[in-house]
């Protein structure tokens, strides 16, 4: 147990905190939500019913979908584009994405390295990019649970004050649906950007994400 909890440890924190924040966001959303309705002469309802709740679900799809597109694009950006003494950055003689002796495919492939690099081909082409593609398929996904969740709420909301309901489509062209999907997005856009210009310049002593505290501001890709 100690041996896994050891080599496992970076993800058993970051998982124990997501767990923890989620609980703690449907605990502080579910009150929320009933001195809101309470307010306006509605009635509380369940936590368990808040947790099948529109209300619930976009609060938590909206920041999910603006994560992963984070992760999907810096994936993408940092195969071709260049930030010069950023760790985040590849060198500028190694943009692209490699050569099969550079990515170890095919023949190129070393005893330890997984059957379908191994393989080549089709099966090495669909694996070397498996991880953009999980990144695509769970922000497409949690986009579309965004805005499906995001709908049924407003049109809850548009009942509610006896006003007119709108279509899926109608409500992807509400300003609405797009000052909460933007919000997040230039949040995420800030973050990336910033830290991989900040790394240029700042250490952190021991940390992958750094380079070596006496690496010159000038070279790229080292990690420390």
């Amino acid at each position: 147990m100690r041996r896994f909890v050891k080599e496992n440890s970076l993800g058993l924190v970051f998982g124990g905190l997501f767990l923890v924040s989620l609980a703690g966001q449907a605990i502080a959303g579910h009150l929320v939500y009933n001195r809101d309705q309470l307010d306006h002469g509605g009635e509380a309802i369940s936590l368990g019913r808040y947790l099948t709740s529109s209300d619930f679900g976009q609060a938590v799809m909206e920041n999910w979908q603006s994560e992963y597109l984070q992760f999907l694009l810096f994936l993408m950006l940092t195969i071709w584009l260049y930030q010069k003494g950023s760790p985040e950055s590849k060198k500028s003689d190694e943009l692209g994405p490699e050569s099969e002796q550079e990515q170890m495919i095919g023949e190129a492939a070393k005893r330890s390295s997984p059957r379908w690099a191994k393989a080549g081909g089709w099966r090495a082409t669909l694996y070397g990019n498996s991880l953009l593609f999980l990144m695509a398929l769970i922000f497409l996904g949690s986009w579309l649970a965004q805005s499906l969740t995001g709908w049924n709420a407003y049109n809850q909301a548009q009942a509610d004050h006896h006003s007119e309901t709108i279509s899926w489509i109608g409500y992807l062209g509400n300003a609405e649906f797009w000052e909460t999907t933007l919000q997040n997005w230039q949040s995420e856009f800030l973050a990336v950007g910033s830290f991989a210009v900040f790394a240029i310049f700042l250490r952190q002593r021991g940390s992958p994400e750094s380079k070596p505290v006496g690496a010159a501001h000038t070279d790229t890709g080292l990690e420390g």
